[in-house]
């Protein structure tokens, strides 16, 4: 059996395009929806952003963040990430069925940048769990989203699992994969405060 994976554009929960390939055929042409961003004009991170884990998980969280209107620090945004990283999003497909769909930094961008912009965004962490051996670590950050910074309640609450890298004394953001709560599968009490440090 052939094994398929997903990659796909996505505007916010309001839909995606999704392309199947087939790993390992072939290496993806420069543009690709599956291909690595070009390294060689990757912008340059403020050190504060990329020193400790703590700065990396806030500017992955403030740099997309604004109200209507405003306009985002996409570069700031691209800087936390490995330009091959990726961005999965879990979504339920029919049944027990769920979808992963695949997104490079750029297809993130220009998937979610007018929708952000003109309708408003900001996901706010609520509860974090680290793990770290050597070079590695596992941000298991909860989330939620509103349109605007007073809105009373989020449109919507998930978990981010964020695969983080040391290398050359800074850390990058190596994928983000992600989940929304549903009705069927609430946000466990343990995933909703941040464990005593």
């Amino acid at each position: 059996m052939k094994r398929i994976v997903f990659s796909a554009a996505c505007v916010g929960a309001i839909g995606c395009v999704v392309l199947a390939q087939q790993p390992g055929k072939q290496k993806l042409p420069a543009g690709h929806p599956g291909a690595a961003e070009p390294r060689a004009a990757w912008p340059a991170p403020k050190p504060a952003d990329v020193s400790t884990i703590d700065g990396l998980v806030a500017a992955m969280y403030a740099a997309p963040a604004g109200a209507p209107g405003e306009p985002r620090d996409w570069d700031r945004y691209r800087s936390l990430f490995l330009p091959d990283a990726r961005l999965v999003a879990s979504r339920p497909g029919e049944g027990d069925a769920a979808v992963a769909m695949f997104l490079t930094i750029g297809d993130y961008i220009d998937a979610n940048k007018t929708y952000f912009e003109k309708g408003g965004f900001m996901d706010k962490e609520i509860a974090r769990r680290t793990e770290q051996y050597g070079n590695i670590a596992h941000v298991w950050s909860t989330y939620e989203s509103r349109h605007k910074p007073d809105d009373p309640e989020p449109y919507v609450r998930g978990i981010n699992s964020i695969q983080v890298l040391k290398d050359s004394g800074r850390w990058w953001i190596v994928n983000v994969f992600w989940d929304y709560e549903r009705a069927e599968t609430p946000i466990p009490e343990q995933y909703l405060k941040s464990p005593a440090k």
